[in-house]
């Protein structure tokens, strides 16, 4: 589905990552892993189009993506993007900020699924609450509802358990385990929780300072090993 090669990105003068590769493929949780600061948003946002890479390629389902293409272009191809701090629209109700993926659909798509309400039942009980009263944990299942509105083939997950109370934590877990099991969509997912992230995760990539470090598969990936690349 994705595959990014040799990409870089610069904040000014300051170059943030190193010529990263990478793929995502359908049916499957790739976990971008790392700690604080190695640019792992900043990848999240070179492939979403929210920052202009200054190198590299992408491609999406085997057609390259423009070094200039911007979100809104992306996201009509069906990148999804959840990003850190959820960005939900405070002053617009549950409903109306699910209806703000509508923007990526022909007008007959334009819908609220039933399946949204069926991930997350909460959001059909406050549907008409205004999104800025919502808590912390129900705002991350609406920021996550509101990109599977949009119908994603990618969708990225910026630290979806960030200050997320245990339960809601599980509930968004079981959401990503059924969307990966479903099998027609690529899911990368940015973690700082190890747990959660090995727990989902079928690759793993490692950031160390913009540069891929580690890249493998669950399957020969030795949890220590992981846990001991992330955190040194």
């Amino acid at each position: 589905m994705l595959n990014v090669e040799n990409l870089t990105l610069h904040y000014g003068h300051s170059q943030i990552l190193h010529d990263v590769s990478m793929s995502a493929n359908l049916g499957q949780v790739t976990c971008l892993m790392g700690s604080n600061g190695v640019g792992k948003t900043s990848l999240l946002k070179a492939i979403c189009g929210a920052h202009p890479r200054s190198g590299g390629t992408v491609s999406l389902d085997g057609h390259a993506i423009a070094q200039s293409a911007r979100a809104h272009v992306l996201a009509r191809e069906g990148v999804g993007y959840v990003p850190q701090g959820r960005d939900v629209f405070p002053l617009m109700t549950v409903r109306e900020n699910l209806e703000t993926g509508y923007a990526c659909l022909d007008r007959a798509e334009r819908m609220v699924p039933d399946e949204i309400f069926e991930l997350f039942p909460v959001l059909q009980e406050m549907r008409h609450r205004r999104g800025g009263d919502l808590s912390g944990g129900q705002q991350q299942q609406l920021a996550i509802a509101r990109a599977l509105v949009a119908k994603p083939k990618l969708l990225l997950l910026d630290e979806p358990t960030e200050g997320i109370q245990p339960n809601i934590i599980k509930q968004i877990g079981d959401v990503i385990r059924f969307l990966r099991d479903r099998g027609d969509m690529a899911i990368i997912l940015v973690e700082q929780f190890f747990d959660f992230a090995f727990d989902l995760g079928d690759e793993f990539v490692v950031l160390k300072r913009g540069e891929v470090t580690l890249s493998s598969d669950k399957a020969s990936t030795e949890r220590q090993k992981l846990l001991d690349a992330v955190t040194i």
